[in-house]
């Protein structure tokens, strides 16, 4: 091509070009990076983002002529078919232009550095979960099995309405299955119209403090309580009034004092993260009466409520609520396993066209064909079988991490066993080991929480937040014994 000189060096992997720019003609040549290694995808879309990266960050001066797809394929060593691809693709962004008989050139009123010259690396990959690791599930063969035959059922039977927008509160079929779960087992009676599915309890949540809380206000948060639950309240725009909580749950009285016109309140009444203990009913009609008269909305997580080993199932608060104050919260990602994104909110009447308007604005409605294969499996009794299973198996669990911690961390360890939910909590009673708890969660090859992690306030307690559900029997021994060894010496 006339009046162009193309130079290919390369230096720590990237693949630079000189460009001679049409005008002037006279100007020195273009120094044209293309960083085709810090992208990924197909080729042709790896040269069209060097290109690209290049011309926005300025690189490459507008009116440039860019070499012909020929020349710059043989260069590279592509496919020519590569090279028309990506200035295709160029032409299309208006950021190049194709002018007759006399190549293609950079366009004239890009704009300039609205990107940056290299794009960003992609997150590591997650790290596997180690034992205790929070939130983890057994996904026991059965379970698979009944997914499916439950999904292969669904896909035979393909329905047309899979093909056009749903409605935004998701299927009935699995909201009026929620509906009676929920009458059934927490004691809460509600009409499947007013059931939303969500993708999860933080995307409920997360859209409920859209819907009721200003951007600015106060909610109430338990302290200790769950990070993720605070991280969604900040980043809501709200601010965040910790509030103690002792052996009957969250103190009512003293959030009244720290914040008596709060917008709202986050609570885990059935089984208080991450302390385990149970709201008692003094206080939990303490709240509903704050809520009542402070015009504010409870925010009711009921992250495992299906999983009490024992005596009867408690009682959540919405089912305590003639008022309706309060918005419920409940998941499968406990009952079933996290990777089915499906969980569900519980709205009073007046809050579900606001909620609903919110959830519109974000992803319009839930995905239909698993949530259809889910109901179908509750109407066969085949998810409460499940739980039933598992339920067993996590009390198993409960018991193997609690008696290994108490034989071998030599009284350091105070170990609550829980009647209820996936995790206990094993207190350091020499506060001469708190400052270490980290390195000795460390040293023991372990995940969890730290009971600092929860807490927005300073406290005398330290101690572990450990998962039993979703690990081994021997994971959980072995696991169980490296810390307590660990606690006992100190680290030493």
């Amino acid at each position: 091509m006339a009046g162009l000189e193309d130079v290919i060096r390369r230096v720590n992997g990237c693949q630079k070009v000189h460009i001679m720019p049409k005008v002037p003609t006279n100007s020195p040549p273009v120094d044209f990076p293309l960083e085709m290694d810090g992208h990924t995808g197909s080729q042709s879309s790896r040269l069209y983002l060097a290109l690209r990266d290049s011309i926005l960050s300025g690189r490459v001066p507008a009116g440039a002529r860019l070499p012909a797809s020929r020349a710059l394929a043989g260069q590279l060593g592509l496919p020519r078919n590569v090279v028309v691809v990506a200035y295709e693709r160029l032409l299309a962004d208006e950021l190049a232009q194709a002018r007759t008989g006399a190549g293609t050139f950079v366009a004239a009123d890009v704009p300039v550095g609205v990107v940056p010259a290299r794009t960003i690396d992609p997150p590591p990959a997650p790290v596997p979960a180690e034992v205790f690791a929070l939130g983890r599930t057994h996904a026991e063969p059965q379970l698979r099995d009944d997914l499916r035959r439950a999904v292969n059922r669904r896909l035979r039977a393909f329905d047309d309405a899979h093909l056009r927008y749903g409605d935004p509160r998701g299927g009935r079929p699995l909201r009026e299955q929620i509906a009676v779960h929920l009458a059934m087992h927490r004691g809460i009676p509600c009409d499947a119209d007013h059931i939303v599915l969500v993708s999860g309890t933080q995307q409920g949540l997360r859209l409920a403090l859209d819907t009721v809380v200003a951007p600015g206000h106060s909610v109430w948060m338990e302290d200790p309580g769950y990070p993720a639950a605070r991280r969604a309240i900040e980043a809501a725009g709200a601010r965040v009034v910790p509030v103690p909580v002792d052996a009957a749950g969250l103190d009512v009285a003293e959030g009244h004092r720290r914040a008596a016109t709060a917008q709202a309140v986050y609570v885990t009444p059935s089984h208080q993260f991450p302390t385990g203990v149970a709201m008692s009913m003094a206080r939990r009609a303490q709240l509903l009466a704050w809520a009542r008269q402070a015009d504010a909305w409870i925010l009711e997580d009921d992250y495992d409520g299906e999983f009490r080993y024992t005596g009867p199932p408690l009682t959540a608060l919405a089912g305590l609520d003639p008022a309706r104050r309060v918005i419920y919260f409940g998941t499968f990602s406990k009952t079933l396993f996290p990777g089915l994104r499906l969980g569900y909110v519980v709205l009073p009447p007046d809050l579900l066209g606001p909620f609903l308007a919110a959830r519109q604005a974000l992803d319009r409605f839930p995905p239909t064909l698993l949530e259809g294969a889910v109901a179908d499996m509750m109407a066969r009794g085949e998810v409460s079988a499940h739980i039933r299973r598992v339920r067993s198996r996590y009390r198993m669990a409960r018991d193997v991490l609690a008696d290994t911690l108490e034989q071998t961390a030599g009284g350091r360890l105070q170990v609550a066993v829980p009647e209820q939910g996936l995790h206990l909590v094993a207190r350091l009673t020499d506060p001469d080991l708190h400052d270490a708890a980290g390195r000795l969660r460390t040293q023991a090859r372990i995940s969890g929480l730290l009971l600092s992690e929860t807490r927005m306030s300073p406290s005398a307690e330290e101690g572990f937040v450990l998962g039993f559900s979703g690990h081994s029997l021997d994971d959980i021994r072995a696991g169980a014994i490296r810390l307590g060894q660990a606690v006992k010496t100190g680290g030493g």
